[in-house]
């Protein structure tokens, strides 16, 4: 079997291996693909991996040797599925790879937030504390997270795990979920999004990116929220307006925004986002510990064993 990996190296920049993978066929790995490469590159290939790559469907049409296509991530939208089905392609995902990780990353902004480490250590890098009279000193607000509401919206498996994390802390959680009041663990209490709004001290997105939830951030629903909240998004760009946040944060009526993504990655350089303050963005990398990527490959080699063996899993 003749197996092309259209960019690996996000997923793999060099520290794992592709071993695996090659006992189950011939490989090509290339780093990253543009999209007017990807026809050629992947013209006699039976499966195809891609992280990002898209596959649409004038790719697929022209791709006839196709039967397989990996997804190097648990979103799949970069694949056009409706027209994979229809020329009989398998299509599969990597789920909950990277739950751990990303759950993580939302405790590692909030608490850049609250407790502002990253600015400490600077400053003492510049000498302050040594010239400081007193055995201390701080500049910028510290807030401890016991006892403050943390509100989520969706509670898959990332959301669920942030959850459980918020709860460690202390806080009082709500979510926003299509679950049911009685089915939900200890200690997390259904909400409506208004109340969620009004009520959360720490705001955080694990909903997936859908028509009714595009922008679900924007003017006026950051309006209802707390002037002093913290809104956290580490599940996709587009579920905030970039300029609505930008504009409550230059005008005081969000504490913070920290996010992951971005609506366009890389963002433009003028994105207003980058601009502000007190909006803390990392580049899409809550996913890429070093564990999470090994469990990223090795379940998409495990997802091409089993589609050689007849019995494809993940399945999307």
């Amino acid at each position: 079997m003749k197996i092309v990996i259209l960019d690996g190296h996000t997923a793999n920049p060099g520290d794992l291996s592709w071993h695996e993978l090659e006992e189950l066929g011939e490989v090509t790995v290339y780093e990253r693909t543009g999209p007017d490469e990807t026809v050629a590159r992947a013209a006699e290939a039976e499966a195809v991996l891609t992280n990002k790559v898209i596959l649409g469907r004038k790719e697929i049409e022209r791709l006839p040797c196709l039967r397989y296509i990996g997804v190097l991530a648990t979103g799949y939208n970069v694949v056009d599925i409706e027209a994979a089905r229809e020329h009989g392609i398998i299509v599969t995902n990597v789920p909950a790879y990277s739950t751990e990780s990303v759950a993580q990353m939302v405790f590692a902004h909030v608490l850049a937030v609250t407790n502002r480490t990253e600015h400490y250590a600077t400053e003492n890098r510049k000498g302050r504390w040594s010239a400081c009279p007193d055995f201390c000193y701080w500049d910028t607000v510290l807030t401890e997270l016991h006892g403050k509401t943390f509100g989520i919206v969706g509670l898959g498996n990332i959301g669920s795990r942030v959850a459980q994390i918020a709860l460690a802390f202390g806080m009082k959680v709500m979510a926003l979920t299509g679950k049911s009041a009685d089915t939900l663990p200890a200690g997390i209490r259904k909400a409506s999004l208004e109340e969620l709004l009004g009520s959360s001290d720490i705001l955080s997105l694990h909903c997936p990116l859908t028509d009714s939830t595009r922008h679900l951030i924007n003017a006026r629903t950051l309006a209802m929220m707390k002037p002093s909240a913290i809104l956290v998004n580490t599940g996709r760009g587009p579920l905030i307006s970039d300029a609505d946040v930008a504009e409550a944060l230059a005008s005081n009526r969000l504490g913070a925004y920290v996010a992951d993504v971005m609506t366009t990655e890389p963002p433009a350089a003028d994105n207003p986002l980058l601009a502000q303050p007190n909006a803390f963005i990392t580049p899409h990398i809550a996913w890429a510990t070093r564990e999470a990527r090994t469990r990223l490959v090795a379940t998409a080699v495990a997802n091409v064993r089993a589609f050689a063996e007849g019995h494809p899993q993940n399945i999307v």
